[in-house]
């Protein structure tokens, strides 16, 4: 299949290479073209504006927020109007999701998953849009994630989920920051509680991969940048405006990513919140 790929971070970098090495002809475009320098030496064919790599069967974004979407979309030598299916991979707002799926041909497809997720294929994907065009990219979901989710036919549908996942994972990060404080404080050593804690209630994934990064304070590099994490809850606050939706705890997560932003700098991982948990406690 001829495929585009607009944006290569760490997610995207990923999830592209997986699509070449699965056999595709692959385009891709980024905004620092020496992030392609690699895929290019392995098969790839370089594009010099985003709407060179929207010209085959799908043109796949993976990029940071609303206003990079829409440069690539809208923008000088974007790809609307392009024959390409346009796939969005991005975490944005509802809104935009909207006048995407006006625009043309477009199916939402945000992911679950950190960057060893998708170096592994291993992604969960959220796919939304007409279900012939979903249909379509169902052999590319299945090279970069593990399972598909499709939500349904409004592909703005697909983005609330995910803002309501990326919640969620905060909410877990809150918690389980202010039970290690707790715990802490008392005397018990954070790595037992955890051990306690994944090993009986909460043996999710989100806790024992969350877990681990609290308790061995990896918070740099970043796997999700704490500005992106800020980001999402924004969007996510947004929804809630707009639904009259009630979140009291997107606030206090919110505000504890504020604050560590601050004091840690734009290069931390977003589980830093739990640095303001901490430093609340005298820790």
């Amino acid at each position: 299949m001829r495929i585009g790929f607009l944006g290569l971070g760490q997610m995207g970098h990923a999830m592209a290479k997986n699509l070449v090495e699965a056999g595709h002809d692959v385009t891709v475009w980024n905004r620092s073209p020496g992030k392609a320098d690699d895929l290019v030496a392995a098969g790839a064919t370089r594009a010099e504006r985003p709407v060179d790599a929207a010209q085959g069967d799908v043109v796949m974004s993976m990029l940071a927020d609303d206003a990079a979407v829409e440069a690539v979309v809208f923008g000088d030598g974007g790809i609307a109007g392009a024959p390409a299916l346009h796939v969005g991979h991005s975490t944005i707002s509802v809104d935009l999701a909207e006048r995407l799926a006006a625009s043309g041909a477009y199916v939402a497809a945000p992911v679950f998953g950190r960057p060893p997720a998708a170096q592994a294929g291993k992604l969960f994907v959220l796919a939304a849009g007409d279900p012939g065009l979903v249909e379509r990219c169902v052999p590319l979901f299945d090279t970069i994630g593990q399972r598909t989710f499709r939500i349904g036919a409004a592909p703005a549908t697909a983005n609330l989920v995910k803002l309501s996942g990326n919640f969620m994972i905060m909410a877990a990060v809150e918690a389980m920051a202010e039970a290690m404080t707790l715990a802490e404080k008392g005397g018990v050593d954070r790595h037992m509680l955890l051990e306690v804690l994944t090993g009986t209630l909460f043996g999710a994934p989100v806790y024992q991969t969350y877990g681990t990064i609290l308790v061995e304070d990896r918070f740099r590099p970043a796997g999700f940048a704490a500005p992106l994490g800020l980001k999402d809850m924004t969007l996510a606050d947004a929804a809630a405006t707009r639904y009259r939706a009630p979140m009291p705890l997107l606030g206090i997560v919110r505000d504890h990513l504020r604050a560590t932003i601050a004091v840690e700098g734009e290069d931390v991982d977003w589980a830093g919140a739990a640095l303001a948990v901490r430093r609340g406690a005298g820790l």
